[in-house]
């Protein structure tokens, strides 16, 4: 109980301090014009309300991120929380206020662009493929996802839910910004935080009369408690099975949209920083609500080895918790939620792919040269098994988090400003990636190494590019 407390504590106290400190460091202006007061276009470069550009933010980052990763992150136990508290205040709402600022300081332009621009033309190039092939898998996944959770919950097929999904993800690419996911993402937003603010509720409700027992981060729990410790190792796999919550690559694609509505560079620290450690709450909520229904980390372990997925997770939890109310929330998270984040991944796309080609999309047609491709990929690869391809998108997001700070680290560097805040978490992610890639098991992605091999050559690997960071930065000093 006071773990949780102190936990979620610890995430507010950090938007007002921490949060402030990153913002005047960053240098953040309302004396500079945003790109929407030079280049708007009715589209992409639409004013929107402070207000609904966080909810957007929250939603576009958010999804079923934080409530699947963290349950599936509290099979580790308490251990969980650390990397929640730690990873999403020093290193998720930094790497998403450095994303959506930079974009900001340089025309709302995508990711792989502003990678480009401070880390190379052929790392772009890269960038523009990998962010690609990233929001195609998960945009195609959260098709396939909902489409069979509605043909289950309307004893219907799922090929019809497929055509209605797949013609709402159309029109939210093709529209203003402001015409469908400007005015459908506040509601969303806000019954995905009214759920996660009833389930916090009666976290603390049951807490506080004894009728759960909330798992403690003690000496004697600040271990590997996952029922199957040798497959999953809890450095680095904790790291890459939490990320919404804690840190997420995918964030870095999204920022881009909202910077390009946004009119004061003052709103990027609610937006972008606050958006951020509002899902590491929600992730907190969620971790630790799994272990509480089930009793702690080894009933959470017992029931998943039993069948229940985080989706039925949230189900039992909302129905059980919450009543009747519950199970309408319930549905609307599990199904809607990944929908939100389908329909922006696409957008994001057409976005990264209209930036690299230099390809003004103001006139409809040329929005739907860039979307008809891309929706017609999606739809071959809605027919194949794509789990795996799916396996790799996991370690892929904190790659392309990886990368983004970097960049973020070298964009501090340029300006002769302390690059600590970001090249010291770029190269423990660089850590992670690395190790993950050697140790994890094959069905995840991993080669499967050894410890005494792939924990040296993680961190050679990423001490590494510390060193080529210094010595490159200090070169052009």
């Amino acid at each position: 109980m006071l773990t949780f407390i102190i936990s979620i504590g610890l995430l507010i106290v950090a938007y007002f301090t921490y949060g402030k400190f990153v913002e005047r460091f960053f240098g953040a202006s309302s004396a500079i014009a945003t790109p929407v007061k030079r280049l708007a276009d009715g589209v992409d470069y639409h004013e929107l309300k402070p207000w609904r550009i966080f909810v957007i933010q929250f939603l576009n980052i958010a999804g079923l991120g934080p409530i699947f990763g963290a349950i599936l992150g509290a099979a580790y136990g308490p251990m969980a929380y650390v990397w929640i508290v730690i990873g999403c205040i020093f290193m998720g709402a930094t790497h998403d206020y450095f994303s959506g600022m930079l974009s900001i300081r340089h025309d709302g332009t995508s990711l792989p662009d502003i990678v480009g621009k401070y880390l190379g033309n052929n790392v772009r190039k890269f960038m523009t493929f990998f962010t690609g092939f990233l929001l195609l898998a998960v945009g195609v996944s959260f098709v396939n996802g909902p489409a069979d959770l509605l043909g289950n919950l309307t004893n219907m097929s799922m090929t019809p839910w497929l055509y209605v999904i797949f013609a709402y993800y159309i029109l939210a690419t093709l529209l203003p910004i402001d015409k469908i996911i400007g005015k459908i993402y506040p509601f969303m937003g806000l019954a995905l935080i009214f759920m996660a603010v009833a389930v916090g509720g009666y976290l603390l409700y049951g807490g506080f009369t004894g009728k759960l027992y909330l798992e403690e981060l003690t000496f004697d729990t600040m271990k590997n408690m996952h029922a199957d410790p040798a497959n999953n190792i809890l450095f680095p796999m904790l790291f890459i099975v939490i990320s919404c919550g804690a840190i997420s690559g995918f964030h870095a694609t999204q920022s881009p949209m909202m910077a390009r509505c946004m009119t004061d560079e003052k709103y990027g620290r609610p937006i972008f920083y606050g958006a951020m450690i509002s899902e590491g709450i929600v992730a907190m909520i969620w971790a630790t609500a799994a272990m509480a229904y089930f009793g702690g980390a080894e009933g959470l372990n017992a029931a998943a080895e039993a069948g229940k997925t985080p989706a039925i997770i949230v189900d039992v939890i909302c129905n059980s918790w919450l009543g009747r109310l519950g199970a309408i929330i319930a549905i609307v998270g599990v199904v809607v939620c990944p929908i939100t984040s389908g329909d922006t991944a696409f957008r994001s796309m057409r976005l990264i792919i209209a930036d690299a080609l230099k390809f003004n999309q103001k006139p409809i047609k040329n929005r739907l040269i860039v979307s008809v491709p891309i929706f017609v990929v999606a739809y071959l690869l809605c027919n194949v098994d794509f789990s795996t391809i799916w396996k790799y998108v996991g370690i892929g997001n904190q790659v392309l988090a990886t990368i983004t700070l970097w960049t973020a680290a070298t964009y501090l560097a340029k300006k002769g400003k302390a690059h600590w805040m970001m090249s010291l978490p770029a190269t423990f992610l660089s850590i992670v990636c690395t190790t993950y890639f050697l140790i994890a098991p094959y069905k995840v992605g991993g080669l499967h190494l050894s410890p005494t091999i792939s924990y040296p050559v993680g961190a050679i690997v990423g001490i590494g590019l510390f060193v080529l960071f210094i010595t490159k930065i200090t070169k052009n000093k």
